[in-house]
């Protein structure tokens, strides 16, 4: 059990963590927030005073009299503030709308950013957000921010994320260029721990449970939660599970080691292997362009997940490797829940769960002490987009809980 958080009465962060606590805990008492805080009943009724005053708490109702006067019970004003989120990726721009509790009120889908310099998507972007809102009615006063999710942009510590795929996003200023045109402020992180924080946020993992989502577009990656907050690391690079080495004498990786997670398994690797068999490519019409390899991985995918032996087996064989890895992962650090999430797991995603389930239970260390679950994000496109969207939020209610990459 999670001991009470106990704070002081002048912490900058004390109305921040008395929200959070409404958030986390879906209907709650004054006396609830006392006893968890340790604050005074007097400082927990000036707090939620406050809270109630600017539209994020409300009361919906009265616990039942035990013969004194019956204690009110609040909850997070869910429709009394909007959050955008944006998930950047080659394949397509999807941006959501969602409520304080991250639940999804809306979305639009237009082309990636495979094409365009980052100038001129930023210019679309400021355009196709502003049609979203006004499609939802939503005023601007009332959206809180603009959360961006994407490999690469996790530029902590002045140290640029380097990619084999690597754009002119990846030392892009986004939030410089896109603020003055939206008129929200813009905060932004890697997908795979926007995901992550999407699924703690909106309540599909619990708030006292540590976890990790692995995440798959063009690579891998890995957003993992520790005590509700994402774990950054020293340059904030936690995460790069592509570059676990999974077989010492595997091939070389452009990051000058061998046997990496993404030489072997990532939807490249995968595409590759498919091409050594001519009559499979022209069976799903693969392109063969090192620049398609996503429109590739996916035709491989929508085979496998139909039955097509031959594109099973490379599914299987990427799966199996995920699995190894997420194994030494569980292992480490004795997690008991996996979320997949990511465009990569769109079609043949039940695949990959299967192998890592079977793994983990086979093998993991604390195997006879807890199950470890392994399952699929809901939403699963929208995960990074609606975890931007949670980034927004938490920087604008939560700070204290909120990291700046």
């Amino acid at each position: 059990m999670t001991p009470p958080r106990r704070l002081g009465p002048s912490s900058a962060n004390t109305r921040s963590v008395v929200l959070d606590m409404v958030r986390s805990g879906g209907t709650v008492t004054r006396t609830d927030l006392a006893e968890r805080s340790g604050l005074t009943p007097t400082s927990i009724a000036r707090i939620v005073k406050s809270l109630i005053e600017d539209g994020l708490v409300v009361e919906v109702g009265f616990l039942d009299s035990t013969g004194g006067k019956r204690s009110s019970l609040l909850e997070l004003n869910t429709a009394g503030r909007f959050a955008v989120g944006l998930s950047l990726d080659a394949g397509r721009l999807t941006y959501v709308v969602t409520d304080l509790a991250g639940t999804v009120i809306g979305r639009l889908v237009s082309p990636g950013i495979e094409e365009g310099a980052p100038k001129e998507d930023v210019v679309r972007i400021a355009r196709e957000l502003g049609q979203l809102l006004v499609q939802l009615d939503i005023p601007l006063e009332s959206v809180l921010g603009l959360g961006v999710a994407g490999a690469g942009l996790d530029l902590g510590a002045g140290a640029e994320r380097l990619s084999l795929t690597a754009t002119e996003w990846e030392s892009f200023a986004l939030s410089k260029a896109l603020e003055p045109k939206i008129g929200l402020p813009v905060v932004r992180d890697n997908d795979a721990a926007c995901a992550a924080l999407g699924q703690y946020w909106a309540g599909r993992v619990p708030a006292t449970q540590d976890f990790a989502t692995l995440y798959l577009s063009n690579g891998f990656g890995l957003g993992l939660m520790v005590g509700g907050r994402v774990a950054r690391g020293a340059s904030s690079n936690v995460g790069e599970i592509g570059h676990m080495i999974i077989d010492i004498d595997g091939p070389q990786c452009w990051c000058g080691a061998r046997g990496c997670l993404e030489m072997l398994a990532a939807p490249r690797a995968v595409v590759a292997a498919a091409l050594t068999d001519d009559d499979l490519a022209v069976q799903l019409g693969l392109s063969r362009d090192p620049q398609r390899f996503r429109a590739d991985f996916e035709a491989i995918a929508r085979a496998a997940a139909r039955g097509e032996p031959r594109c099973c087996a490379l599914i299987q064989r990427s799966a199996l490797y995920v699995a190894a890895a997420m194994l030494s992962i569980v292992n480490v650090l004795d997690l008991d829940r996996i979320v997949l999430a990511g465009p990569g797991f769109a079609d043949a995603g039940a695949i990959y769960v299967r192998e890592i389930r079977d793994y983990a239970a086979r093998f993991a260390r604390t195997r006879a002490i807890h199950p470890v679950v392994i399952e699929l994000a809901d939403p699963g496109l929208d995960a990074a987009a609606g975890g931007a969207a949670t980034l927004a939020l938490q920087h604008a209610l939560t700070p204290h809980a909120a990291v700046v990459p």
